[in-house]
């Protein structure tokens, strides 16, 4: 679906479901390059169990107009515009990788506004490696390679999926070519510059689910526990054999973990 946000064309997936005023809801925020696409699992899952779903795609992504704003706090001021002109209170927010950043900035400066809170792929501060975002910022086919191959696991890299004709890394790579020119070096460096996390994550009353990747070499394990024990109300969920793109090579169990949480 389409809405206008601070003057802008802003596309949502519902997860095909129909809202309803005294359903909860939930949203969905995708990591740096990407679009609503990778929730469509757990998107399609609560709409068909009465949450009111909103997929967003981020300013200058997907099917969105607009240019991708250039922090973290930015598109969290950015949500909460969008909430007000959808009329969304209280709401669960999922995200994964920049969109966990996303998510953790919102609880944190907008307390009341989130109900439930999951970080996947988390890390803060997330520092994105000097290769990958001096690739990034002159559009090198090199920063999509090495951010695919970065983000699967040892199983993932393979290629295989549990879904006869799918490739998780040719996944992978398809849906960040698919990014307009400059949105992954604007979307890493955002990443790479929020430094306040730490403080933020501590404020935070909301909670929090935070989802690992055992094989995680995006946001590493052991920075993605450090967020979990500055959020004062939170819990962990280990995915064994998994990396970043947990949401491909761990669909079900991702699921099955926001189920808890949502």
């Amino acid at each position: 679906m389409f809405t206008t946000v601070n003057n802008q064309k802003t596309f949502f997936s519902t997860g095909n479901g129909k809202h309803q005023p005294d359903q909860p809801n939930v949203i969905f925020l995708h990591g740096a390059g990407m679009d609503h696409t990778v929730f469509v699992m757990p998107a399609r899952y609560f709409a068909r169990h009465n949450y009111n779903v909103y997929a967003f795609d981020l300013p200058g992504h997907g099917r969105s107009g607009g240019e991708p704003y250039k922090s973290i706090g930015e598109i969290a001021d950015w949500l909460v515009q969008a909430c007000k002109k959808l009329k969304i209170n209280n709401a669960a927010i999922v995200g994964h990788s920049m969109g966990s950043l996303i998510g953790l900035s919102l609880a944190a400066r907008y307390p009341g506004t989130v109900r439930k809170l999951a970080l996947l792929g988390t890390s803060t501060p997330m520092r994105v490696s000097d290769i990958l975002l001096n690739s990034a910022r002159v559009n090198s086919s090199d920063a999509i390679d090495m951010a695919n191959n970065w983000s699967h696991s040892n199983y993932g890299q393979m290629g295989g999926n549990e879904t006869p004709g799918i490739c998780m890394t040719m996944g992978g790579q398809r849906l960040l070519e698919r990014a307009k020119e400059n949105v992954f070096f604007i979307d890493l460096n955002a990443c790479n510059e929020f430094h306040d996390g730490a403080e933020l994550a501590a404020r935070i009353d909301t909670t929090t689910l935070v989802i690992v990747g055992n094989q995680d070499k995006m946001t590493s394990p052991i920075n993605a526990l450090k967020v979990a024990e500055l959020i004062p109300n939170s819990r962990v969920c280990r995915l064994e054999s998994c990396g970043h793109s947990m949401l491909s090579e761990q669909p079900n169990a991702t699921l099955d973990a926001l189920r808890t949480i949502v």
